[in-house]
Parts: C-alpha cells; structure tokens; sequence
C-alpha cells in the first residue's frame, strides 16, 4: 500500500521504486499532474515517440473493455525493451481492470494514469492505494515555497537573476496551475535574455498583462460560448500588440479556476459561494460570464480543454510566425465546444 505525501512526490518520483509498475498521478493542479506524468513516461521507455513504446488509452473507453489494458500491460515488444502505458482517466471507472493488472507479473511496462481530483473512496484511488505494486501521488496547486523553487529552476537555466521587487511582484502572478507558472516564466525569461537580471518593468510587461482586463472579453467570450466575442476582442488585442500566448496564459489560469470551481459545485457547494470566494480580480460584471461557462463545461471537459491549452501554449512558442492563428484557432474552438453543453 503506497500513497506518496504531496512534498515527497517529486523526491519518490526522481526514484521511483521499480515495484510500482502502476503510477496513479491525479489532483486539481492538471498541470503538474501532466508535468509529473510526462517525467514519469520519459523515464519509463526508451522513446516515448515510437508507438510500440508507449501506448495511451482513454480511461471511459477501458470502463467498457477493461481487460484491455490487462492485454496491453502484458504484450511483449517485437524488438524488446521497455514499454509504458498512459491512461487519461474519464468519468466512468476502469478499477476493475487496474486491480487486475496489480495482481499479475507485468515485466518491463510501466502504467501511468492522470485523473483529475479523486476522492479518497474513490475506487481508483482506492485500488491503487491498495495494491502492493501501485503507488498513488496527488498534485495540489503550488505553495509559495514550490513556485519560488519553480521560480529559481527556471531562472537558473536561462543564467538570470531577479530584482527583490520583481520577484515579489512575479509571485503574485503565478500559481493555481504547474503548468501555466512554468510557461509564464519561460516566456518572462526569453524575454529578458541576454539582460543578466529580470526587473520589474520585464514583470509588469510579460506577465502581469495576462491579468490586465482587456483580455478579459476574449477569455470570457471563449468560455461563454461566444465566438463573436472572441473573433471581435482577439482582433483588438492583435492590433494593439499583445502577443498571442499571453492570451493563452490568461485562458489556462481561467481554465485551472473553472475546473477547480466545477469539482467543488459538483462537490455540493452553491455556485454562489463558489463565485464570491472566486477567481482572483473577478469583478462583478464578469460573473454572469462565469456562471455561464460553469453550466458550460463539467470538470472532464475543463480538463481536456486544459490540455488543450497547454498544447497551445507550447505551439505558440514552436511556431512564433504562427502563434496567432493557433491562439485564435484554440480560443474559437472552446467557443464551439462550450455550445455543447455538460
């Protein structure tokens, strides 16, 4: 029986017992259970691009044939070498099949899953706090002790340092969401290259303009289902000169909040409560927006728009000359979505 600490996760993860083939990675912070999971799957295969390496399987889908991952677990590579499995769990339970796979002698397969914020009678949970072989890590949002270790990393690796002030206003910024801190720092210190120390002008332009309200509308729009909105306040924004992955940023941290807001009213608490104690800044006027996105979206969904984001996040930076038809494409996309419902 294996439950990781929240502070002990990233030590137990750097050396992670091989006795553990199954790996339960979930919590409302989706960003560091992505960031934890791709470690993991890194470290698990010799090349995590090649398909026969690693397979990855929708957890809903299982529900339906768990003993499909049970064959999967226990396929042997053509040209040998390790394997690894990554499930991204749903809304319907596949424990069946993971308490299966814990009881048999799986050999040079490592099983990841990421699931979203599970209770502790959760059967997943359950099973793999239970079995001798799984270990189970949950992924809270970043304290301020994480995020100025984040801070530092980040910092270390682009050989800058931080003025006292800026640190304490870039602070203020980050957190909520692994991901989305570590993409704005990233991009706070490609923007400050070469200068040795990032100040607090190089905060206030990269980071902080991801808070300014005049994205607000376009965030909004996304979520609300308007895609009028987000077509006509993008073209604003682009006009105005805000670089596209700014806009991306602000989209993750109203995601990260939206899921957290979801599990919680899904968790029985009122809307209402959940809005007044609400997203950093919500002012008034932008509560009916939210209130429509939360009827909008439930906690799965959030979570693949989430992902969907990060990736976005990541392809504005890869492909700059491209980076505001893929924020544009994304935000428009959420716009549909949300049209869908539930």
């Amino acid at each position: 029986m294996a439950s990781i600490k929240a502070h002990e996760a990233d030590r137990a993860l750097a050396r992670l017992d091989p006795a553990y083939r199954l790996v339960l990675i979930y919590g409302p912070d989706a960003g560091l259970v992505r960031e934890r999971a791709d470690a993991l799957i890194a470290s698990g295969v010799d090349d995590p691009n090649d398909p026969f390496s690693l397979v990855k399987l929708d957890g809903d889908e299982l529900s339906a044939e768990p003993s499909r991952l049970v064959d999967e677990a226990m396929t042997v590579p053509l040209f040998g070498g390790r394997r690894a499995i990554r499930v991204r769990a749903g809304s319907r339970s596949f424990a069946g099949g993971i308490e299966t796979l814990s009881e048999m002698d799986v050999r040079d397969c490592r099983i990841v899953i990421e699931a979203g914020e599970l209770r502790p009678e959760s059967p997943l949970r359950k099973v793999c706090e239970k079995a001798k072989t799984a270990v189970a890590i949950g992924c809270y949002p970043d304290t301020e002790r994480d995020l100025a270790r984040l801070m530092e990393e980040e910092l270390r690796i682009a050989n800058l340092r931080i003025a006292q002030d800026a640190r304490a206003a870039l602070m203020s910024f980050l957190g909520g969401d692994r991901q989305a801190s570590r993409n704005e720092l990233r991009k706070l210190t490609l923007y400050a290259h070469g200068k040795g120390e990032v100040t607090l002008d190089d905060v206030m332009a990269v980071v902080a303009d991801a808070s300014e309200l005049k994205l607000d509308p376009i965030v909004d729009g996304a979520f609300a289902g308007r895609p009028d909105i987000v077509e006509s306040e993008f073209a604003k924004a682009m006009i105005a000169g805000t670089y596209p992955g700014v806009i991306i940023s602000a989209a993750q941290r109203q995601a990260a909040w939206l899921h957290k807001s979801a599990l919680a009213i899904a968790d029985g608490q009122p809307a209402s409560a959940v809005l007044d104690g609400g997203f950093p800044r919500l002012h008034f006027s932008r509560k009916p927006a939210v209130e429509t996105a939360l009827r909008n979206f439930s906690p799965a969904r959030l979570a693949t728009i989430i992902e969907q984001l990060a990736t976005a996040a990541l392809d504005t930076r890869k492909q700059s000359t491209l980076a505001a038809a893929i924020a544009q494409r994304t935000l428009m996309a959420i716009a549909a979505n949300a049209k869908r419902r539930g």
